[in-house]
């Protein structure tokens, strides 16, 4: 009663790192407050815009949702300054990726199934989930690196995936650095598309409050950036005509894509987001916290493998210690790996 590509979503909804993304961070630590975004809350946003701009290209939405959801199932604790520091920890052993952990969370480490390890997901959906491979991860991978190692495109659906996260991550992000009291709306009106946005709604509504002049902002500008990628996709797909799959991966460009025009704005965006949201000092000094914090769990528990929980150990025998070490870490919510942390270095927690 489910095509293939429900059943992979509704395998990784009902998966333990899906539910373990509400207490990791997107950009705000979870404990610094309730209403900011969290790794689930922002991969339901990516499925909501993926699957409505699907149904506009007639895509597969289910193909489309599945990899929305799951993209970021290997997603450090701490956002990407835990990445970066579970990178540095692990650069003798292979390095760290999330786009790689992710795929290895689906493939290898839920365990929920008596025949089968992982989730046993469909090449299109394990493909998706994988936006970017190394030429020499690409090698280790099989079918899945193949497209990496052909320099072909991911299907549309993939591709679609891919920029569905950065209209949310962009546009909540936005909302989120100006809830917080790190962005102020005259900053962001250097940049061309919150700048058209926002004038045309104090255009309309002079009088507005704050909180909805920030939704309505958001709201446009996130149909703004739907309504051209929708547009300029259509018109790829109708100058390309494919026939199958293999005409969308050999086609010397992406099918999925913005105008010109609106891909300068959106990377404008991303850009003032970098230099006054990512890099605010309030988010470094979080960031530092949180890559100190791993660095201490990871160099505990690579220096003695009896610290590690007992499933954890027996992980160390099947793929070596540092990988098994870093699969715990990965999987940790914020609040765990703080948690832990108290417990392995606090000599009052037990």
């Amino acid at each position: 009663m489910r095509t293939e590509y429900q059943r992979d979503r509704d395998r990784i909804v009902h998966s333990t790192a899906f539910r373990r993304l509400v207490y990791k961070t997107q950009v705000f630590v979870n404990h610094e407050g309730d209403l900011f975004r969290t790794r689930l809350t922002h991969s339901l946003e990516v499925a909501q815009i993926a699957r409505t701009i699907a149904r506009n290209l007639q895509l597969n939405e289910d193909l489309t949702e599945t990899i929305s959801l799951a993209h970021d199932l290997g997603h450090t604790p701490f956002g990407h300054a835990g990445q970066d520091a579970l990178n540095h920890c692990m650069r003798d052993h292979g390095g760290f990726e999330h786009n790689l952990q992710s795929l290895r969370v689906v493939d290898e480490l839920e365990e929920k199934y008596a025949s089968f390890r992982g989730l046993n997901l469909c090449f299109e959906s394990r493909e998706g989930i994988l936006k970017h491979c190394s030429r020499k991860h690409a090698r280790e991978l099989g079918d899945i690196g193949e497209r990496f190692l052909a320099r072909q495109q991911p299907g549309a659906e993939a591709q679609l995936a891919n920029l569905a996260d950065e209209i949310a991550y962009n546009n909540h992000d936005v909302d989120d650095g100006l809830r917080a009291g790190l962005l102020s709306i005259e900053g962001l009106r250097d940049t061309a598309l919150f700048r058209r946005v926002h004038d045309k709604v104090l255009g309309q509504y002079p009088q507005v409050g704050e909180r909805a002049l920030r939704h309505e902002i958001i709201r446009r500008m996130i149909n703004e950036l739907v309504v051209d990628l929708t547009r300029e996709t259509t018109a790829r797909l109708k100058a390309l005509a494919p026939q199958h799959i293999q005409d969308i991966r050999e086609h010397s460009q992406a099918v999925v894509a913005y105008s010109d025009s609106m891909a300068a704005e959106s990377r404008e965006l991303k850009s003032y987001l970098l230099k006054h949201l990512y890099q605010h000092y309030r988010v470094h000094r979080s960031g530092r916290k949180a890559q100190q914090v791993i660095g201490d769990l990871f160099q505990a528990f690579h220096s003695d493998q009896r610290l590690l929980p007992p499933r954890h150990q027996d992980a160390a025998e099947r793929y070596g210690l540092a990988r098994a070490v870093a699969d715990y870490i990965a999987g940790m919510t914020d609040r765990f790996a703080i948690e832990e942390h108290e417990r392995m270095f606090n000599p009052r927690k037990l």
